[in-house]
């Protein structure tokens, strides 16, 4: 590692667009994950592709890890810097390249927000599908690194099933394209691979996005519960139905009484959970999956069923929702957002669990998901002010992992695995598991330069962390540690 032939040969081609001062660094530290913070070397702020690629090859000339960022949304601690690295964001690369309505698709650069897709293409009757909470700033790139979801993925799929091309470079400058404006490509369609990568495997350039009609009809559901234990079950009962909502998402009590206080979205205070169901199609369609919708609901003991059909009413139950993330962080000085999966028959048991774990810690928690698909995401409040809370935190949220994976289900469904996960990553995989997703990570990056110490636990973490048996050929993934 030459660090200070890099620093000389990146300040003489970015100039201002280096930041090497602490002060500059300091936005930097962290991604969403605002508990693990470490300051960068160097930020580096490209203003086009021919100038990431410049980066890579200094980067790689001289073994200098690379950090890529997008618009530091991310939760996991993806985005997180080395001291000895180059953190690359690519904000600036933020063009919409082309709008082929031709092909239904959109070509942008990474930086390109998510939200801004469809605000350029709604004049056209479409949209993007994928809609995380943080449309509204988070970057395509980064949704791409994450494989990121939102509230209509239930029906629209996640980034992989949006995605019809992607143009990305490793480290060593190499520019490869997958797939394009086609559905179905010709050769290796590696987007699935791409999708979900973290940034461990190559820089995304550009992506080709498939773009959506915007449904003739659409009607938002609300039904208020009692418990959470009947609101789970309406979730499992309304899939197995047949139905296929556009969004199908809950909130807890505590989740409630803080978006309704923040946003006054006309939620019922009274409701020990609650059910958010967006249909949309035809008008036809529409009328007759919300009279399915609400038999299931009520079968299930909803005391409350609303539903809103013009644009403002949908858009201000959908409001709390959306803004639920923030308006829980007026409940406590923080919290900490977990993500896990589960198969939606586990809903109402997974949920009385954590809500004992919560006595057992001694930490509120207000649950907010994407019930449809099972993607949890328990707010865990605390203060780290107090010592040892955040430990606390933490051995809480590794629980909850731990039981998204006992009841089949996975440690991660949108948010990444990033560095919060390693440890829960070695109760899901076995040790010949991880070794293969090293070999694939060196299949792409061989000298481990690429977003270091990201997504896959070491093997060696994990014996330590659990008595894994590490197999003979593991050895070669030793000089990973060293991150």
């Amino acid at each position: 590692m030459s660090l200070e032939p890099a620093r000389a040969e990146l300040l003489s081609l970015l100039g201002p667009d280096l930041i090497l001062d602490s002060a500059g660094k300091r936005p930097y530290e962290t991604d969403g994950l605002t508990a693990i913070r470490e300051e960068p070397w160097a930020v580096a702020l490209p203003r086009n592709r021919e100038t990431v690629l410049q980066i890579l090859d200094i980067c790689h000339r001289h073994q200098i890890p690379l950090v890529p960022r997008g618009a530091g949304t991310g939760l996991s601690g993806g985005a997180r810097p080395m001291r000895e690295g180059l953190l690359l964001s690519l904000a600036r690369l933020n063009r919409i390249l082309e709008i082929d309505l031709e092909n239904g698709v959109a070509r942008v650069e990474p930086g390109v927000r998510n939200l801004a897709i469809s605000e350029a293409v709604a004049k056209h009757g479409l949209f993007y599908a994928p809609d995380p909470s943080s449309q509204i700033a988070c970057s395509i790139g980064g949704n791409v690194a994450e494989n990121a979801g939102g509230v209509h993925c239930l029906k629209y799929g996640l980034t992989v099933h949006n995605v019809t091309g992607l143009v990305y470079a490793t480290l060593d400058g190499t520019v490869r394209t997958i797939g394009g404006s086609s559905v179905d490509p010709f050769g290796f369609d590696l987007r699935a691979l791409l999708c979900g990568s973290e940034g461990l495997l190559g820089i995304v350039l550009e992506v080709t996005v498939k773009l959506t009609p915007l449904p003739a009809s659409k009607a938002v559901m609300l039904g208020a519960f009692h418990s959470l234990a009947a609101a789970g079950n309406t979730v499992a009962r309304i899939i197995s139905s047949g139905l296929i909502p556009a969004g199908l998402e809950m909130m807890d009590k505590r989740a409630i009484h803080a978006a309704e206080d923040f946003v006054h979205a006309g939620y019922p205070r009274d409701a020990a959970a609650l059910l958010l169901c967006e249909l949309d199609g035809t008008p036809e369609e529409v009328e007759a999956d919300r009279e399915r919708v609400d038999a299931c609901m009520r079968s299930e003991g909803a005391y409350r069923v609303d539903v809103a059909t013009d644009p403002a009413a949908q858009q201000r139950l959908w409001a709390g929702r959306k803004a639920a993330f923030p308006a829980v962080g007026r409940l406590a000085p923080d919290y900490y957002c977990m993500d896990g999966t589960i198969p939606r028959s586990r809903l109402a048991e997974v949920l009385e669990t954590i809500d004992r774990l919560s006595g057992e810690y001694n930490l509120p928690v207000a649950n907010v998901f994407h019930a449809g698909d099972g993607n949890l995401h328990p707010l865990i409040l605390y203060d780290a002010n107090v010592p040892g809370e955040l430990e606390r935190v933490e051995a809480f949220g590794s629980r909850i992992l731990s039981l998204c994976v006992e009841v089949g289900g996975a440690v991660s469904g949108e948010h990444g695995v990033g560095v919060e996960k390693l440890g829960p990553m070695c109760d899901q995989f076995t040790s010949a598991e991880l070794e293969q997703f090293h070999r694939l990570k060196a299949a792409f990056d061989p000298d481990g330069m690429m977003n270091p110490g990201k997504a896959i636990p070491t093997l060696a973490r994990c014996v330590e962390a659990g008595g894994m048996h590490v197999h003979s050929g593991e050895e070669k993934f030793r000089h990973l540690e060293r991150f």
